[in-house]
């Protein structure tokens, strides 16, 4: 489905990204980590096209996508929830999601799909006329990854989804991830939370100094106490 290869990303003379290479397959959830500093928001932003990788390659669904603006990316069906949520603050909830339907590809009327908004994340419905800036931050977080929902949505790419949370909060999270997941959506995470990662992802990639020093499944990272240690500080 995505397929990144030998990417190299600079901000301004930063080289940042040293040749990052991966992919992610249909239906798949997959996790990028590494410690602060070490390129998985970087990352993030050149599959976006928010920072276009110099060098390498990106497809998606077997489209060329490296250095293409953002908004013909998000029309290919990815999406992107941003570290920190991003929302309007001075927007009510319902109207931060009328914002993001403006550009999404419906199925069914407004109404339709606000509903099953409003059925999968409850608490915005009894919130929707709240000004945003009013909101938890798991409430923020929820309507973050709600607005990318609307419309056709093939990838989401989750840049610090728990970041600033409540463990409650976290656990509620994690649990919408897994609903994504169940409804056939594919993932990208780029996460600290190594526990929250085990838990929703199949494979995991570790950055560590804009290069990956790490592939591999959950039972594989967890048994190369080596791994865990030196790149995320975890030991035996």
């Amino acid at each position: 489905m995505l397929r990144v290869e030998d990417i190299h990303t600079y901000y301004g003379p930063s080289y940042v990204l040293h040749g990052i290479s991966l992919n992610v397959q249909e239906k798949e959830v997959v996790s990028l980590l590494g410690r602060n500093g070490a390129g998985k928001t970087t990352t993030i932003r050149s599959i976006m096209g928010l920072t276009p990788p110099r060098e390498g390659n990106i497809t998606f669904l077997g489209e060329k996508i490296a250095r293409r603006p953002p908004h013909e990316i998000f029309c290919l069906g990815i999406k992107l929830v941003p570290q920190g949520r991003q929302i309007l603050p001075t927007l009510t909830v319902e109207e931060n999601l009328k914002l993001a339907l403006l550009k999404a590809d419906l199925e069914g009327s407004q109404k339709e799909t606000l509903g099953r908004v409003y059925e999968k994340f409850p608490i915005l419905e009894t919130r929707k006329k709240q000004p945003g800036g009013h909101l938890s931050g798991g409430e923020r977080q929820m309507l973050a990854i709600a607005r990318v929902l609307l419309g056709k949505t093939n990838l989401i790419l989750l840049d610090e989804p728990t970041e600033g949370l409540a463990p409650l909060i976290v656990q509620e999270t994690k649990d919408i991830i897994l609903d994504i997941k169940k409804e056939g959506v594919a993932i990208f995470i780029a996460e600290q939370n190594i526990k929250m990662a085990l838990e929703t992802a199949d494979r995991h990639y570790i950055i560590d100094k804009g290069k990956v020093a790490f592939e591999g499944s959950g039972p594989e990272l967890t048994e190369s106490r080596d791994v865990m240690e030196s790149y995320l500080g975890i030991s035996a």
